[in-house]
């Protein structure tokens, strides 16, 4: 009879703290036991159209929600740590944020956005950082590619990501070690069928018309978050329009004598005054990457680090939500494009995350129009070297990768409104 009576309070003790507890906190400090699928708990909880508060600087920019059974069991059942708390616990930490002595501040995420991954439809011997951590937490994308973005599907979308892509033409430049593997091949039979199918001469044709329809979708409003070789080459084919860089086996004839000398930099989003690869044997598009073939890095994997920069939450909100984190070093990780020399760098981007020492930029920022672009070097946040023909990285094993947060930050910007929010 006793047992029966504690157990009764003990329910009723229990219902009465769930009446008060009128928001879950999603940590994403070190308590965080998976800070990966936590982007993607707030993203399944903006697809029911419940409203997200970004606490930017609390707790490694912790999400705030209010409470409901259903998103609690979520958090469970992905193994995402969680606290529930009463509305006088959140109102206490939305004061100490709005205290001006704090460098924190909450941004308001209203609206799940829709997101696009650009990726070849044919099968190549390398993954994509972006879509295998979007698969990992659960966030979900649509793949387009040329004959989809020539189309004008890119304005239904809030979001595009472009990974390892060459848009100036020359298949990555794998010439040089791979012209005779058999991806190698198809993936130029396929190149060149689309270029042929949508009305371009030349594959290099297609790829400068694709990024123009990228460059107008984020001049629109859009916002494009790019790695790897794509940020290279995108802006390499911008300032190449109307000059041939491509050499015979590439396009069928020469690339221009004086195509160096013929760049419009003005044309970019990001970098100036690089100088293009003119050797078809180079893995490597351009000066704007510090090339690792030919060891100019002085640094080893164990002491390559890059730092990420502190922003003031209260004034510059869009970086800071973009460099949240819960450490503010990040493990550097290489790639075709593993890191941006800082002297081709405009100065109307704003850099987020580098290293000073070696000079180099790995995490870039900008405005163009309406939208913004962000630039991230290196290939995989968690494989520090990443060959041809490498296995996917196993998420389960980095599930509070600071690089891949950094991934998932960009994901999640597009959900709130430009307009900076007040507490």
């Amino acid at each position: 009879m006793l047992f029966k009576r504690v157990y009764t309070i003990a329910v009723v003790l229990l219902f009465a703290f769930h009446a008060q507890a009128a928001y879950i906190l999603l940590p994403m400090d070190e308590v965080q036991k998976n800070h990966l699928k936590a982007y993607g708990i707030a993203y399944w909880t903006l697809e029911r159209d419940v409203e997200v508060t970004w606490l930017l600087n609390y707790r490694g920019g912790a999400f705030m929600m209010k409470y409901a059974e259903s998103i609690e069991r979520e958090c469970r059942l992905r193994g995402v740590s969680c606290e529930v708390i009463a509305d006088g616990q959140s109102t206490a930490i939305l004061s100490e944020i709005a205290d001006p002595a704090v460098n924190m501040d909450a941004v308001r995420l209203q609206k799940a956005p829709r997101i696009a991954v650009y990726s070849p439809k044919n099968k190549l011997p390398w993954d994509d950082a972006v879509t295998l951590v979007l698969t990992y937490a659960e966030i979900p994308y649509d793949v387009v590619y040329d004959e989809e973005v020539i189309g004008g599907v890119l304005p239904t979308y809030d979001w595009l990501h472009l990974h390892h892509e060459d848009f100036t033409g020359q298949y990555g430049k794998f010439w040089g070690s791979y012209r005779n593997q058999q991806w190698y091949v198809e993936d130029v039979r396929a190149q060149e069928a689309m270029a042929a199918k949508l009305g371009f001469n030349k594959v290099s044709m297609l790829k400068l018309a694709v990024a123009h329809k990228i460059r107008d979708f984020v001049m629109g409003g859009g916002f494009l978050f790019a790695m790897c070789s794509a940020p290279d080459s995108y802006d390499v084919a911008l300032a190449a329009e109307n000059v041939d860089i491509c050499d015979v086996m590439f396009d069928g004839d020469p690339m221009q004598p004086d195509a160096q000398e013929q760049l419009d930099f003005s044309k970019t989003f990001a970098f100036k005054d690089f100088r293009i690869s003119v050797n078809p044997a180079e893995y490597e598009i351009s000066s704007i990457d510090i090339d690792t073939r030919a060891h100019q890095r002085a640094v080893k994997q164990e002491t390559d680090f890059f730092v990420l920069f502190d922003f003031s939450a209260k004034w510059d909100w869009i970086p800071t939500m973009l460099t949240q984190n819960h450490t503010r070093i990040v493990h550097g990780f290489m790639g075709q494009t593993t890191a941006f020399r800082k002297e081709t760098v405009k100065s109307s981007a704003l850099i987020m995350g580098e290293n000073r020492e070696l000079g180099e930029v790995r995490y870039l920022h900008g405005e163009y129009g309406k939208g913004t672009w962000t630039f991230l070097g290196g290939h995989d946040p968690e494989d520090y070297s990443h060959f041809v023909g490498d296995p996917p990285t196993d998420l389960n094993l980095y599930p509070n990768s600071p690089g891949y947060r950094l991934i998932l930050n960009n994901i999640l910007f597009p959900a709130a409104k430009k307009e900076k929010h007040k507490t």
